[in-house]
């Protein structure tokens, strides 16, 4: 039973965080969910001095409005006219830097235990369950990714053409009277939901992982956006079940592989792609080639 768990744990958070990546991978803003997975450390220092309690649900709810004033300093940053990619190394840098200052400070006699916030770890998923009505209704990371997922999935069917118009072309989007800030704001709220829900049962690793490398590998292997959020999702959730089953072959970490094979399979797209793939360009060329050479 715990097997199924873990692998289902790994696909939802596949599944949700290739969902939003798959924008952010199109914005070139891939990298904003590891600036999120390490800016949110005041967040959690900041709940815990506030509640007195080193209760998972408080230190979470801090991350989430670190996270979201994460993005916003990110933004501000870029409109202002530094580099999106100097403005996310700023940001969480310098997030992350007050909140080892501020643990230093106020918790250095406290086992505040934030490698387990920070970077859990998904052998354990089946051990931290919820119970409801004296109940066991299963572990807590697939109610809390799971809903995520739910979240992402309704917002983004629910505006999939201002999210897309947005995407790729801002001005146009503007243009034609949608509010592309708006937008911009609740796409990042869902990624920092997206990664506050699932790195504390899972990992930092398998999150931003997950964020970037379907999508990327998605969009190697298609044109169209609705596919492109389709295969990605199919994608991390394959890499999630050959993960495991590798991790457990190997005895190696369950996170580790689950990216590792994501990796083997970006590889695999930018080698073989119908469209971008280096092997199909080049054939291609040298069938250009030989045409050209026939007909003079």
């Amino acid at each position: 039973m715990s097997t199924f768990w873990i692998v289902l744990t790994g696909a939802l958070v596949a599944s949700s965080c290739s969902l939003v990546g798959c924008f952010l991978v199109l914005r070139k803003m891939a990298m904003i969910g590891d600036a999120i997975s390490h800016s949110v450390l005041p967040g959690i220092v900041i709940a815990f001095l506030l509640s007195g309690s080193r209760d998972s649900l408080v230190m979470l709810l801090g991350a989430a409005v670190v996270g979201l004033i994460t993005v916003l300093l990110i933004q501000l940053f870029h409109q202002s006219g530094v580099q999106s990619d100097a403005s996310i190394g700023v940001v969480f840098t310098a997030l992350f830097a007050i909140g080892i200052v501020l643990i230093s400070l106020y918790t250095r006699n406290i086992d505040l235990d934030l490698d387990c916030v920070l970077y859990g770890e998904i052998a354990y998923v089946p051990w931290n369950t919820i119970e409801f009505a004296g109940m066991n209704i299963g572990p807590k990371a697939v109610w809390g990714v799971g809903l995520a997922l739910l979240l992402n999935i309704a917002l983004i069917c629910g505006f999939y053409k201002q999210f897309k118009i947005c995407s790729f072309d801002p001005m146009m989007a503007a243009a034609v009277g949608i509010p592309v800030a708006l937008f911009h704001y609740l796409l990042m709220g869902l990624v920092s939901v997206t990664t506050v829900a699932s790195f504390e049962s899972v990992g930092a690793i398998l999150v931003v992982g997950m964020l970037v490398v379907p999508p990327a590998t998605a969009y190697l292997l298609t044109e169209r956006l609705s596919r492109m959020l389709l295969y990605s999702v199919v994608i991390g959730s394959l890499c999630s079940i050959l993960g495991y089953y590798t991790a457990h072959l190997l005895d190696a970490s369950i996170a580790g592989c689950m990216i590792s094979v994501a990796g083997c399979f970006f590889v695999a797209a930018f080698l073989f792609s119908p469209t971008h793939g280096i092997f199909w360009r080049r054939w291609k060329q040298r069938r250009m080639i030989r045409e050209t050479a026939a007909d003079n």
